[in-house]
């Protein structure tokens, strides 16, 4: 359909077309404000979510779920779950109707090698999220989608949390560490100081212990994480550990393992769950994790 001249200039003087720097170094022109979003990566999603962007499908996690600390809400505003991640499933894409397309670069919800199809379906924009926090990825997104505004109000909505939470708990001496727990003969991620989850809690006022990188035992040294072999937890000095992906009833596994029995946080009797939800960080996970401090450490 074609615009009316003052359709067309009130479009152009909203900043419609506009160009989208793609994280391959790519360029999508995206002709109209969208108002149908597919997101091909459940991570992305929690993001669109939060800054109310109108997202209307969705993959979600490998089990065929969306993540727990939003799905209630997508499932009110009626976000379609369009494929498991690693299934991409182009007839949903097409039954969705979208006029922008989110594909992530890489994670297990990546389906990066579906691109060319998408791209004749509609704009398809790509975004980075590894090692970004969510804030970073929803100035992306409100970039591309035009809604600056609300990204803002969202992020001043966060960081007003954050700083309540700050000013309400006592936080332990000595510094702490977060560990994604896997136990012996498994690599077991540390998270470093400048990590998204190292920023938060860095922001609640605790100081991070950072992972020798010496311990990485991939190819290539990540910014978010040192995946250290078991053996090398045993070097940690912190009087504090932060567990994540399970609550306080899932730190038993780390607190009696006899190998870990002379760590500082176990001795002090100071090893915390961050939650069940917490592996990866978005506006309300992040939240999740702001009230299990403020529960643990309240004045």
């Amino acid at each position: 359909m074609l615009l009316s001249a003052g359709a067309a200039l009130a479009q152009d003087m909203a900043g419609w077309p506009r160009s989208f720097g793609n994280a391959d170094g790519s360029v999508t022109e995206i002709p109209a404000q969208p108002q149908r979003i597919l997101s091909t990566s459940v991570t992305i999603t929690g993001t669109l979510l939060a800054v109310d962007a109108p997202v209307v499908a969705s993959g979600s996690a490998g089990n065929g779920t969306f993540f727990a600390q939003w799905a209630e809400l997508a499932e009110e505003r009626g976000v379609e779950n369009a494929w498991p991640a690693g299934s991409v499933d182009i007839e949903a894409v097409y039954a969705a109707a979208p006029d922008l397309i989110i594909v992530s670069t890489s994670g297990m919800d990546s389906a990066l090698d579906q691109l060319d199809a998408f791209r004749t379906i509609a704009p398809t924009i790509i975004l980075d999220y590894g090692g970004q926090t969510w804030q970073d990825l929803a100035i992306e997104l409100g970039e591309a989608i035009g809604i600056e505004d609300r990204v803002e109000g969202a992020i001043d909505e966060f960081d007003a949390y954050v700083e309540e939470a700050r000013r309400s708990i006592t936080i332990p001496e000595g510094t702490a560490n977060i560990i994604s727990f896997n136990g012996p003969g498994q690599d077991n991620p540390i998270a470093r100081a400048g990590s998204v989850h190292g920023q938060l809690l860095t922001a609640l006022g605790f100081t991070l212990e950072d992972p020798d990188p010496e311990w990485h035992a991939q190819p290539n040294l990540r910014e978010d994480f040192v995946w250290a072999p078991y053996e090398n937890l045993v070097a940690l000095t912190s009087a504090t550990t932060f567990l994540l992906r399970v609550d306080d009833g899932g730190v038993a596994p780390f607190v009696n393992e006899p190998t870990l029995a002379n760590l500082p946080s176990v001795q002090a009797g100071q090893v915390y769950g961050l939650g069940a939800n917490s592996f990866r960080i978005d506006y309300f996970s992040g939240r999740e994790i702001i009230d299990g401090i403020v529960e643990k450490f309240g004045n």
